[in-house]
């Protein structure tokens, strides 16, 4: 089987920093490849694969302001579709606009969908239902106007995390500064606890940044930690009590998640989107409604084990497992 995985173009795949598409982009290709397939990533020049790489963009356009975006992702996907019928089987992971080249080409197309920026991108997936293979990355993480073939839950490489056995401490938030994503709610959460905060992500919002997460940095008890890469990822997971998630929207997975349990920290989260689906309460951390019940989880934190996250992890969100899932797929759509 020869077997085509586009990636987004916006960061490295793996990226260096941020990029959770870059990332499953990456852990599927490797996956694969780990597994005998001959797969091809499609993704920017600088990227790293132990498959075979093609590209048209020698670097990301997330690190170049001078490059125009929509330029980029034209020139990128055009490249892969017009070597379409070098392969059995393309898997994108770049959204929708790869699905508008399906009905001119032969070779068909699994499209994994990371989320839903918008419900005004439902249409184009709307009308390419009955001529592309849908996976979801959670139950949740659905449109019921739309047709799946399965859903496959992201999977990580175990071995770029470091399973700790004793806690930190301090509490971490770990992700893309968004009022999304609970950055004050954490840090609120923390103070309320009187624990240590750190926070490590992408500043997405710079207002919501400079606002509401600034004033309080001290560098001692709320400490950001910038952007952080592999192994001060797997650093700062690995020291922390918990990990906080308290998002204001349906995450549609959350792979800190994952990546937490693989170092053993367990994860306190607000009960939205895929989260129960990712959190056994009170074994590998706790889902709660509001911040109140998330300050008393983290008095509960101590009582769990965390050999019960790494479990979970190695059980049910690796990237073998994920490949193995993604490798059915394919070959249940290319024996019809």
């Amino acid at each position: 089987m020869k077997a085509a995985v586009l990636a987004p173009a916006v960061w490295r795949t793996p990226p260096k920093k941020y990029g959770p598409w870059e990332q499953v982009s990456s852990n599927i290709a490797e996956g694969l490849a780990e597994k005998g397939i001959d797969v091809t990533l499609f993704a920017t020049g600088d990227s790293i694969t132990n498959g075979k790489l093609d590209y048209v963009i020698e670097k990301p356009y997330g690190e170049n302001p001078d490059f125009d975006s929509k330029v980029c992702e034209c020139l990128h996907i055009s490249n892969l579709m017009e070597k379409a019928s070098r392969f059995d089987i393309i898997h994108n992971n770049y959204d929708f606009l790869p699905l508008t080249y399906s009905n001119l080409i032969k070779t068909p197309m699994v499209t994994t969908i990371h989320g839903f920026s918008s419900p005004k991108i439902i249409p184009v997936y709307k009308k390419y239902n009955d001529t592309n293979y849908y996976v979801s990355i959670s139950n949740s993480d659905r449109s019921p106007e739309l047709k799946y073939i399965a859903t496959v839950y992201n999977g990580i490489n175990e071995n770029e995390f470091t399973f700790k056995e004793k806690p930190g401490d301090y509490l971490l938030f770990f992700g893309r500064i968004h009022p999304e994503k609970g950055t004050y709610e954490s840090i609120m959460i923390a103070k309320s606890a009187g624990m240590k905060l750190i926070i490590s992500g992408l500043i997405q919002d710079e207002k919501y940044f400079e606002e509401k997460i600034k004033p309080y940095i001290d560098n001692k008890n709320i400490i950001y930690a910038g952007n952080s890469g592999p192994e001060k990822r797997d650093e700062l997971l690995g020291g922390a009590f918990a990990l906080l998630h308290p998002v204001s929207f349906e995450e549609p997975f959350g792979l800190s998640i994952v990546e937490s349990y693989f170092c053993g920290t367990p994860v306190i989260a607000f009960e939205r989107g895929s989260m129960p689906e990712l959190i056994i309460n009170d074994k590998t951390g706790f889902l709660v409604a509001e911040m109140d019940e998330a300050v008393e989880a983290v008095k509960k934190i101590k009582d769990l084990n965390r050999k019960d996250c790494r479990e979970l992890a190695e059980n049910k969100f690796t990237r073998a497992k994920m490949a193995d899932e993604y490798i059915r797929i394919y070959n249940r759509i290319l024996s019809e």
